[in-house]
This record gives C-alpha cells, structure tokens and sequence, in this order.
C-alpha cells in the first residue's frame, strides 16, 4: 500500500530531527481546527490532552497532533506547538484569549545515545516550521529517529525502528496513517506471517522470532515498564463526530495487532489518534472507515521498518 496521511486534505506534516542522538518529533498540524478522537492500548503510556478528546467534553476540535520521542520529557515539544500555533492566532477562543489544543504522546528512545538530550519546545515549533503537505520522509527521522523494537530479549538483540505512512481511498474518502514503531515485540508481515524485524539470536546475525522461541520455553527477563511504544495517527477527509472518532481511532488498533507480536504490552504504551478534516464535506460509514484506518496503519508499520537504517549495534531489516 503506498500513499501518506499528507493525501488527507487539511494537513501537513512536519519532522524535527535530532542528529546528536538521535531523537525527534513528529508533528500532524490541522490549523484551521480537526475532530479528533484517541486510543489507548499500552500499559505505559505517556499523553497529553487525551482526556479531552472523550466525546463527553467540550472542546470539539483540535489544532495539532504531537508524536514524539524523549520519553516522558518529550511531551515538552507539545509546548512549542501550541506557540507555533498561538503566534499565527489558531486554537480555541475562550474569553480573551484564543488557545491551540495539541494532544500528544511520546515513545522511549532513551536507550540510544545521550539520554540527556530529548525534544524540547524548540524541537516542537521547528517541526511545525519545517510542516507541509508533500508525502513525509519515513524510517530515521522525527519520532522514529530513535526508534527501535525487538527488545524482548533486551536492547543487545533490539533492532532499529523508525516511522512510516500509508493512505487508501474508498469511496471518495481518504484515510491516511503514521505511526513511530518502537515497539517491545517483532514486527510481522502478515502477508507470510514472518518476521520483517524483531529480537535476534543471542549472536545477533539473525531474527530470532519472539513467539517461537517462547512456545519453546526460552522466555524474556522480567519487563521494566515504559520502555518501548508504538504510537501513530490516523486520519480521514471524512465528516465525523467526536465519537466516531474515538470509534475510528480503537479500530486502527487492529493495525497494530496484525503486525506487531506481541502487541500493547506492560511495556509498551501504544496510543493511537484519530483526527477527521472533513474537507471532503461526506459522511463515513465508520466501520468501513475503521476497517481501512486498521489496513493502513499496518502498511504503514511495514513502512517504517522497512525505511529504517541501522545504528551501531542496532541493525535494520533491511541488514538482515
């Protein structure tokens, strides 16, 4: 499946990568405002303004999506967005004031270079400049810099992840997705039900196969929690609500599911976001629409893995 979330009318995406370390940001801006909707899988997640996106609260639209790196830290970068957005007068009017709504979530990347060094606000409002509407690049930038995945066995036989993009069409309507995989458990293709990356043998020069090596008795050490996540978004040209949304956002989950063994783990705290443009100005039948958001989030997670390079000592699929 080829395409990117920038083929949904109404976006543009923007990365800021980090080099020093590396790391990165990620950011979905939808300016003029979007409808979004969010769920939370993993059981280690780091967010921001998810509790508003419930359809029971009152704010309706939102004018950003952060993806980010730099574990709990990197939720910083969220503040360089909203300033981004304040300066050219996009957010919500409440009293005097017009203030930018930016739901966020970050991925553990710490275990590659100078922990010390993770996206920032600066990290943010870059991202936000470097924003526009052609396809994004994939694999070693933004918040898949410092990605990785496999890490069942521990980061010695970890491999490197990165971040990727697909977008299909039905019926007039575009679903688009993004995802930053740095994921605990492998990645599969479910078009052969093999490994494409993951945990290696002890010697490292190949996939080791998580689910298989357990079935036969060679189990992980016990997990710290929080060091992994695959985090993404979905998005569509279609007119939803604030519930469908949410609806849209549980079902690109499946996506994930497919595609990465095992999947939201104690480990992980896999988060999905679903944001509706309605630039096409049609309704959706939500369960078709959540039907191809799942389709292109596992594209797009073969995507990232695929465009990946290798770091010292964390090899890509494509070096296996």
């Amino acid at each position: 499946m080829t395409g990117a979330i920038t083929d949904v009318a109404g976006l543009a995406v923007g990365h800021h990568t980090d080099t020093r370390r590396p790391t990165g940001c990620t950011v979905v801006l939808t300016p003029q405002g979007a409808v979004a909707g969010v769920d939370v899988r993993g059981a280690a997640p780091g967010t921001r303004e998810t509790e508003l996106l419930s359809p029971l609260n009152a704010v309706e639209t939102v004018h950003a999506i952060l993806l980010s790196g730099g574990s709990a830290f990197g939720l910083d970068a969220a503040g360089g967005v909203m300033r981004w957005l304040d300066e050219r007068g996009h957010g919500v009017v409440v009293g005097p004031a017009r203030v930018p709504i930016v739901p966020a979530a970050i991925l553990f990347d710490l275990w590659v270079g100078d922990n010390t060094i993770r996206p920032d606000a600066a990290a943010g409002y870059a991202a936000c400049e470097a924003a526009g509407t052609a396809a994004p690049a994939e694999g070693n930038v933004g918040a898949g810099a410092g990605a990785t995945l496999g890490k069942l066995f521990g980061i010695g036989r970890a491999m490197k992840g990165g971040i990727g993009t697909a977008s299909a069409t039905v019926d007039g309507i575009t679903v688009g997705a993004l995802v930053a995989v740095n994921a605990m458990g492998d990645v599969i293709d479910p078009a052969t039900g093999r490994p494409v990356a993951g945990a290696r043998t002890p010697d490292g020069s190949a996939l080791l196969g998580t689910m298989a090596a357990w079935r036969a008795g060679d189990l992980p050490a016990p997990l710290q929690p929080g060091g992994a996540t695959t985090i993404g978004v979905v998005a569509t040209d279609a007119v939803l609500s604030k519930a469908q949304a949410n609806k849209v956002a549980q079902m690109a989950h499946d996506g994930l599911a497919r595609c990465i063994d095992p999947v939201h783990t104690m480990a992980d705290g896999d988060t999905i976001f679903a944001l509706a443009t309605g630039a096409s100005g049609r309704s959706a039948h939500v369960t078709v629409l959540g039907a191809f958001a799942a389709q292109v989030m596992t594209a797009a997670v073969l995507r990232a893995v695929r465009a990946a390079r290798g770091l010292p000592g964390l090899p890509a699929a494509n070096d296996l």
